[in-house]
């Protein structure tokens, strides 16, 4: 039987068509940007429209297309799903992602809350009936802030204590009840106030946000579905980026990926991997592309082991959480760090040499994003500097 092995070479040529990010390979509209990557990530506000603005063939209009289908078409859905992590997903792909991931997270953060009520008499009562409340003032007055929503209902302003250990903070309930909500699928984030980069986001009900509630898949098969679209934008990989990615447990990795459609594989490394059964066939190697991805772009977050396309440049472009920074890439590889300066410059430094020729692509795609961010700030959210940012950052500021 003929062993499917892949060298690292391929892996990075997949990333170049299979991400959109080769000039040939970029997408027609932010739906087909969001599928090419299973979700963007979307903790950052503004690293959604860097991340689409980089992977669209139709750049002049990114943020008014990607505004309109969050926010009127909605036929994309913030969701926060694996590991905990805030995704732009299509609205087809949003119920396997719901099923196969944000209820066990809901889960989690609805015991974490619990926690936080501890010795309040009938906490669970209490709080079931809090949320009710919350979720038809949302429907009733269609979008609002977590401060709006506190303002409707004094049990939604009461003060809770959240963290553990040397990590505590105060915060009024309102907030904590819309993460517990929207990982159970009954809020959603809406359009925020202020610009597209905006943080300060609205919230409403789900249910008519989309017009109707989240189609109810059965977990098990969800996660089938979720780590077959994983394999056709990140495969070939090891079952430990799977279950890294999507935060699932041993079992459930294996429970996914088990079936006919799924091979086994070698990878560049040596060590085994999985494919989709119809997706042995290499993929040919795109004409010569760069990047700037933006800080937690789902490019660079979407394995658990990197070398393959990072190389020995993990210390200086990730933060000591395994956070990535806005990256430089070079035909599928991370080559150095970017940070937008706050005289507008896109400044970035190298990690390697690339050549005249690349070099000059980077020059022009830094001039040509730099006006698209002009107003904007991008400062780590979610995320610690990374050691390559941080010093752009103080280059900028010496």
């Amino acid at each position: 039987m003929t062993v499917l092995r892949f060298t690292a070479a391929e892996r990075r040529a997949r990333i170049g068509v299979r991400h959109r990010l080769a000039v040939q390979a970029r997408a027609g509209s932010v739906e087909e940007v969001a599928a090419s990557v299973v979700g963007m990530h979307s903790t950052d506000a503004a690293s959604v429209f860097v991340a689409a603005w980089m992977r669209l063939a139709d750049r002049a209009s990114e943020a008014a297309a990607l505004e309109r289908a969050l926010y009127e078409e909605r036929t994309l859905v913030r969701l926060l799903a694996m590991r905990r992590t805030m995704f732009v997903v299509e609205r087809a792909t949003a119920p396997v992602v719901f099923a196969a991931a944000s209820r066990a997270v809901g889960a989690r953060e609805r015991a974490k809350l619990m926690k936080s009520l501890d010795g309040r008499r009938g906490a669970a009562a209490w709080l079931a009936a809090v949320e009710d409340t919350a979720v038809e003032a949302l429907r009733s007055e269609g979008e609002m802030t977590a401060t709006e929503l506190a303002a409707t209902d004094p049990r939604l302003a009461t003060e809770v204590v959240v963290g553990s250990g040397n990590w505590t903070q105060s915060v009024k309930l309102a907030s904590r009840v819309l993460l517990v909500l929207s990982a159970e699928g009954r809020v959603v984030r809406a359009r925020p106030r202020g610009g597209w980069a905006s943080t300060q986001f609205r919230w409403a009900a789900m249910d008519a946000w989309l017009g109707e509630p989240l189609e109810v898949l059965d977990e098990a098969e969800a996660q089938r579905a979720l780590a077959r679209r994983w394999l056709r934008a990140y495969g070939p990989a090891r079952p430990e980026d799977l279950k890294w990615w999507a935060g699932w447990t041993v079992a459930q990795t294996r429970r996914a990926l088990a079936g006919d459609d799924v091979a086994e594989c070698v990878l560049d490394d040596g060590a085994g991997g999985v494919v989709l059964a119809d997706d042995a066939e290499p993929v040919p190697e795109p004409a010569e592309w760069i990047a700037f991805l933006p800080g937690l772009d789902s490019t660079p977050m979407g394995w658990k082991h990197r070398d393959f396309y990072l190389g020995a440049h993990a210390a200086r472009v990730f933060d000591a959480n395994g956070n990535v920074a806005p990256t430089v890439w070079h035909d599928g590889r991370i080559v150095g760090a970017w940070t937008k300066r706050p005289d507008g410059e896109i400044a970035y430094t190298l990690l390697e040499d690339v050549g005249a020729e690349a070099r000059a692509l980077l020059d022009a795609e830094a001039h040509a994003l730099a006006p698209r961010l002009a107003d904007t700030t991008l400062a780590p959210r979610g995320r610690g500097y990374a050691p390559a940012e941080r010093e752009l950052v103080d280059e900028a500021a010496g």
